[in-house]
């Protein structure tokens, strides 16, 4: 049994499955805003994991996120970001240092919805100020988890609704670092959240590009 964490946002949220103080989106009674999810059997994740035999270590997934230190309204995001909360269960904080056999990053979005500042590719000596962009903070992402988790396969998931530099930078940056991106394409959503048919999507999706989903 191949073991699976994953580093996300909003779209791999659930009530009950992330840590307790993490915000959640999506929860047996639905969730703030319309959308025909109501059971955790229809997160793209939970289809993986039926279907490919696969134990989840690790959710570490927190609704409104941004990879960077920036969210909404350039207010700070250091203590939510994708960069913070990575140490806890996949980094320098891990207890028992367990590693997974399979991490997926499912991030920037809320990057781009928040028009957080993109910045210029750095791959190393980030500074806090650096972080507050998200180019220099998906570099250091990137390397942190790959030092921190050598003997994981490493995927990084795009949203498809994301354009423009996020995802040039997204692109590139895997590329230096040797992690497969995998670029969705026409998922079903609902108030800009993958409904239970966009959720099958995600999941075919990612098991189709994917070594062990075929």
């Amino acid at each position: 049994m191949k073991t699976l964490a994953i580093l996300g946002d909003s779209y791999s949220t659930y009530l009950g499955w992330i840590p307790e103080d993490y915000l959640h989106w999506y929860a047996d009674s639905g969730n703030d805003c319309e959308n025909d999810m109501s059971s955790v059997e229809d997160t793209w994740w939970r289809l993986l994991i039926k279907q490919y035999d696969l134990e989840l270590i690790a959710n570490c997934s927190y609704s409104g996120s941004t990879v960077c230190n920036t969210g909404y309204d350039a207010q700070d995001a250091s203590g939510t970001s994708f960069i913070h909360r990575m140490k806890r269960e996949l980094g320098e904080e891990r207890k028992g240092g367990r590693q997974p056999d399979i991490l997926i990053v499912f991030g920037g979005t809320n990057d781009f919805w928040a028009g957080s500042p993109v910045g210029n590719i750095q791959y190393e000596g980030q500074t806090d100020e650096d972080k507050k962009a998200f180019a220099p903070a998906f570099c250091y992402m990137m390397e942190y988890l790959k030092r921190y988790n050598p003997y994981s396969v490493i995927y990084n998931v795009i949203n498809d609704e994301i354009t423009g530099p996020i995802r040039e930078v997204m692109e590139e940056v895997c590329r230096h670092y040797s992690i497969q991106n995998i670029n969705l394409e026409g998922i079903d959503k609902q108030n800009g959240h993958p409904n239970t048919a966009g959720m099958a999507r995600i999941a075919e999706q990612i098991a189709k590009a994917t070594s062990w989903g075929r």
